[in-house]
């Protein structure tokens, strides 16, 4: 798993599968879109807002990259 902040844009990232894919991006909540493959499985997750939505300094990274 991949993890990525942009501090300017207040999103987080959440990369399942690092592989070539082909996604669908389907928002499930107001401040939350899910990245499906082709074969329906998730990719990715993108939380909008994160800073609003969760608290980062609580997350236990996977590898944490803060991208400036």
């Amino acid at each position: 798993m991949n993890i990525q902040y942009n501090n300017k844009t207040d999103l987080l990232y959440m990369r399942m599968d690092e592989g070539e894919h082909t996604v669908v991006n389907k928002r499930i909540a107001d401040d939350i879109v899910i990245d499906i493959d082709e074969a329906g499985k998730i990719i990715g997750i993108e939380i909008l807002d994160a800073s609003k939505n969760m608290n980062l300094k609580n997350l236990l990274p996977v590898n944490y990259n803060i991208a400036s």
